[in-house]
């Protein structure tokens, strides 16, 4: 596995050639990043799910600006993450997988620099990442180790503090401490990035007290392919259907009844969205700030009767987002380009004033929030690489097209090919079929120009 270095010694000096023209401090947007554990695209009621009710998302998406082509490109938490803090994909910043991996020392994150630009940074909640992002400076650091637990969470403050037991359940917890630091912690005369990300709705899904209730006489319908595996899995690979991730096969995940339970603690969330943004107006500062709202990775919820997340498959790559910042964006904007988690960090420095690094593999949205006509991606490159590991999901790697989708399992050289147009769900598989051998020699040929372009020598 190599990765580039940059040695944050150097950070100073990278920060003093990336700045543009100065820009008074009351003249830069605050910025709060948002994000939730395993929560898919459309678990939004702004997204069109007929179950859930957001009304805080859907405020973020009505004043703002909501993507419905949102991708991540590694399904899985820390990986994803450190995506996000990065710009970078896996492969370069190192954390490939969920095997308690840290971000290299010497590879920036977004806090660094803009913390060395002049902003106060703060890191509420998870991280995933080994080290729990403590080795990084904050303005305000209240986080966790590891996934944490919804209840009575145990939690440090102060990336010198000491962990200890909190009261109540984790989200709400967590939010409590983001706005308090908002209200009484930050220096008012400077701008500021708060990261709130939640723990919810990540697997074993306990709901706040206040919604025991929830749902419970709502039937959860079957997704169309969800009966497929009964079947046979027409043309799915061995690699797909050999995985360890049915629904029935595990004691908490026996029936599509968990989906009530993971809709209920995205409700919990949207209510601390609620809070926050409630905080913000209250302080004077909610149309300066840049509010994002995303999630780690998307999640199967019946689809071939699965769960998680991992495979390049629809359900599991596609996730939130929504932005809101009314000096830029026209309320109620909707985007359907492919935007990456590698985005948000050249997003973010561009909007603070800051020229993106050369080493993101991701570029800023900003033509877009503003509406312009751009030159946007066409396709873009997918990696997998936890194997062996939970759930037996085989390692991969693939493109998606705006109309194609090809999956290629190079250790077992197994494929899918999807016509995403014609086929929304996945359903046929068209990678052995002889009239489509042409346009699966071009997407792989394609899939190595996007390794090679990225620096992917795995």
């Amino acid at each position: 596995m190599r990765r580039r270095t940059f040695g944050l010694l150097g950070l100073g000096l990278l920060i003093g050639t990336l700045a543009l023209h100065a820009t008074a401090a009351d003249e830069r947007p605050n910025f709060v990043i948002m994000m939730t554990d395993d929560q898919r695209w459309d678990a939004m009621s702004c997204a069109g799910n007929p179950i859930i009710r957001t009304p805080n998302m859907d405020r973020l998406a009505a004043e703002g600006m909501r993507f419905t082509n949102m991708f991540v490109t590694n399904s899985l938490c820390a990986p994803s993450r450190a995506t996000l803090l990065t710009g970078m994909y896996s492969h370069s910043h190192g954390v490939i997988d969920n095997k308690r991996r840290a971000i290299p020392r010497d590879i920036p994150i977004l806090s660094d620099y803009l913390r060395e630009a002049g902003y106060q940074v703060a890191f509420c909640g998870k991280s995933h990442v080994r080290g729990a992002l403590r080795d990084r400076q904050w303005d305000y650091y209240f986080g966790y180790q590891g996934q944490g637990r919804y209840l009575n969470p145990v939690i440090r403050e102060g990336v010198d503090g000491e962990d200890r037991v909190y009261q109540g359940y984790m989200d709400d917890i967590v939010t409590s401490k983001a706005i308090e630091w908002l209200k009484t912690g930050r220096d008012p005369n400077r701008p500021f990035c708060l990261f709130l990300w939640f723990k919810a709705p990540h697997r074993s899904w306990i709901r706040a007290r206040r919604h025991h209730d929830l749902f419970r006489t709502v039937a959860i319908p079957k997704p169309p392919t969800y009966d497929e595996d009964l079947r046979g899995y027409p043309g799915k690979p061995p690699a797909f259907v050999q995985a360890n991730n049915k629904i029935g096969d595990f004691p908490d995940v026996r029936s599509l009844e968990f989906v009530k339970d993971y809709y209920a603690t995205i409700v919990a969330v949207d209510e601390n969205i609620g809070r926050l943004l409630d905080a913000l107006e209250q302080l004077g500062i909610l149309d300066s700030t840049c509010i994002l709202h995303t999630g780690d990775n998307g999640f199967f919820l019946g689809e071939w009767r699965a769960f998680d997340k991992r495979f390049m498959h629809e359900p599991s790559i596609r996730v939130p987002l929504l932005i809101r910042y009314p000096k830029l964006i026209k309320p109620g904007s909707v985007c359907d380009r492919m935007v990456l988690n590698i985005d948000i960090s050249p997003t973010v420095l561009d909007l603070a004033g800051l020229k993106v690094p050369e080493h993101m593999h991701g570029r800023s949205m900003v033509p877009l929030l503003k509406g312009e006509e751009t030159d946007w991606r066409k396709d873009w490159y997918y990696e997998y690489f936890e194997f062996p590991g939970p759930h037996s999901v085989q390692k991969h790697r693939g493109i998606r097209t705006e109309r194609w989708k090809l999956i290629h399992y190079y250790e077992v050289d197994q494929f899918e090919l999807y016509d995403l147009q014609n086929d929304p769900e996945e359903r046929v598989n068209l990678a052995d079929d002889p009239a489509y051998q042409e346009l699966k020699a071009r997407l792989l040929k394609r899939i190595e120009e996007l390794r090679k372009q990225t620096g992917d020598n795995t």
